[in-house]
């Protein structure tokens, strides 16, 4: 049975980790300018990134939510029943992350400072304003040799590596607290309780034509189905596997 996946954050923290995760993929695959067309994503992301440094202080939110993970790992050493080699591993990975992410600077600082990205930032935002005549260093630099612009985008990633690596971490221990149950939305409306969650996780067969509309916050949610043909509220009983990540 074809599938599609779906996640939805339960608080405007997580929601925002989300988006740096999508922005920080995109960023690395269009990072090998395979095509004539994939600096528009690298760039785009890249200053969709810096625009969400300056509103939140990132790296300290991610830096006490890593914590708060390794205080609860902490807490398995020697209880009886865990795996203490799997655990003292996992702590060392945990650990490690907070030291890069602390050693880090602001995200984005460098980046903001680069005069290249300083000078292209402004215009690229603008619906079409990445033409050669409004942006000729931009032009300029897309005839460089194909390993030049790869050197650059390399250097432009690197000190957003620590968020990375500790975001990527903690999304993936995050997503592990919760295991795939089946549920009934009984036509097409599912809700139920939630303790402290971060992360809704459904897996959805395609054969019902529909996408989950999602309400709700850490403690209480609600799915509502909607009919991809006609936008319209499902009324079908559809099965599908969810998990609450917390």
């Amino acid at each position: 049975m074809t599938t599609h996946k779906f996640e939805h954050p339960l608080n405007e923290k997580t929601r925002i980790y989300l988006r740096v995760e999508a922005l920080l993929s995109q960023m690395e695959q269009a990072s090998q300018f395979g095509d004539d067309i994939q600096h528009q994503l690298f760039f785009r992301s890249l200053f969709d990134l810096l625009e969400i440094f300056e509103q939140i202080q990132l790296k300290s939110e991610l830096a006490k939510d890593v914590e708060k993970q390794r205080q609860v790992y902490r807490n398995w050493l020697n209880v009886e029943g865990v795996d203490q080699e799997m655990l003292q591993s996992l702590l060392s990975e945990v650990d490690h992350a907070h030291r890069s992410l602390m050693g880090a600077e602001r995200f984005g600082q460098s980046l903001k400072e680069d005069r290249f990205l300083s000078a292209i930032r402004q215009r690229f935002n603008l619906p079409g304003g990445s033409c050669c005549f409004d942006l000729p260093a931009l032009h300029y630099w897309l005839h460089l040799p194909l390993e030049q612009k790869i050197q650059d985008a390399r250097q432009w990633i690197k000190p957003l590596q620590p968020l990375a690596d500790a975001l990527k971490l903690w999304l993936k221990l995050t997503r592990e607290t919760g295991s795939f149950r089946n549920r009934e939305a009984k036509a097409g409306f599912y809700q139920s309780d939630a303790e402290e969650a971060n992360i809704l996780r459904l897996s959805i067969p395609l054969e019902y034509g529909v996408y989950p509309m999602i309400s709700g916050h850490k403690n209480r949610f609600a799915i509502k189905f909607i009919e991809f043909s006609s936008g319209q509220a499902s009324t079908q009983n559809i099965e599908f596997d969810l998990a609450v990540c917390s």
